[in-house]
């Protein structure tokens, strides 16, 4: 074996430095991931977050090579999971699925949390809300829907989805705005979700609901329900009968809940550039939209930057609802 000299040691370290001088930069995530990751989800097991985080986590371990392994942390109306992503260290192995409420919780004074307290990797999901009535109900079309809640004084009609300032409340919040009427026309009737709200609808209890299609599908398929419109850019592949609300009244108002997924804060760039690479191969994969499809989830891809643009619209799309709704503490 060839002894390594002092001299020879000193002329090594003197080309490496000159090799860095010159802009050969060392790539940490070259062989990253090296151990298992841990994926936080804020929300609990058996839910639309989950399901979405579980199958994204199942692709990215086989185009990674290790295993990924989503934790449930769930309380706090989110705060506990979103927190707990924030807070890791940004060493690539904690990554989670953030959803639309990083941009509602901190104007319900719930934490100081923003979007901005993440390194965004991919937006690969969102789920408009669908406006719905009874089966038999008189309004057959959503302009009909409007219509009548114009021309009726303030409270006669109910509506509900979610508790009280959550998406499905300010989707609704904001649809009234778009109508020129106050965020608090229209009486909301908190539930404990969608199912519950559409169980009243279909009661009778409510007048209408503004939760998502996915989640009003069980009652719309047994013929108890229909709906009259999306609040989305564009008709959804699953749902290829219902109308946007431009398409039916001319509207261009869209909001949705979404699922996105990041990183902490501080994430090296070049991690973040290979998982948003293995994010984007997941999203075009058919595993992928088969299984979204399968549920009638709804599927959208942002890269980091246009994921970051998109949560910091949503930020002030929220809060200007949630002021509206007289919702707002911060």
């Amino acid at each position: 074996m060839t002894k390594l000299t002092r001299r020879d040691f000193m002329a090594a370290t003197a080309i490496a430095g000159a090799g860095l001088a010159a802009g050969a930069k060392p790539s940490f995530a070259q062989n990253y991931p090296t151990r298992p990751i841990q994926m936080i989800c804020p929300w609990g097991a058996g839910g639309g977050t989950d399901a979405t985080a579980r199958i994204v986590a199942a692709l990215l371990e086989k185009d990674l090579g290790q295993p990924i392994n989503v934790v449930n942390r769930t309380g706090g109306s989110g705060v506990v999971g979103h927190s707990a992503i924030a807070t890791a260290a940004p060493d690539g192995y904690t990554l989670g699925i953030v959803t639309v409420e990083i941009s509602m919780m901190h104007w319900q004074g719930l934490t100081q949390l923003t979007p901005k307290d993440y390194t965004p990797l991919a937006l690969m999901n969102e789920d408009p809300p669908g406006i719905q009535v009874k089966a038999d109900s008189q309004y057959k079309t959503v302009k009909e829907l409007a219509d009548a809640i114009k021309a009726a004084p303030a409270g006669k009609f109910k509506a509900s989805g979610t508790g009280q300032g959550g998406i499905w409340h300010l989707a609704l919040v904001g649809w009234l705005q778009a109508l020129g009427l106050p965020g608090n026309h229209v009486t909301w009737v908190p539930s404990n979700g969608a199912a519950p709200a559409m169980q009243d609808l279909a009661a009778g209890g409510i007048d209408f609901t503004t939760c998502s299609v996915p989640e009003a599908r069980a009652m719309i398929d047994a013929g108890k329900a229909r709906s009259l419109a999306l609040m989305a850019p564009q008709r959804a592949a699953a749902f290829k009968d219902i109308p946007t609300l431009k398409e039916a009244m001319g509207i261009d108002f869209t909001t949705g809940a979404w699922r996105g997924f990041v990183g902490p804060k501080g994430l090296p760039a070049d991690m973040a550039t290979k998982l948003t690479a293995s994010l984007k191969k997941i999203y075009a994969s058919k595993e992928y939209n088969d299984f979204m499809s399968s549920r009638g989830y709804g599927v959208l891809w942002a890269d980091a930057k246009g994921f970051a643009d998109f949560m910091d619209k949503a930020d002030k799309q929220m809060g200007s609802a949630m002021k509206a709704a007289g919702l707002a503490k911060s």
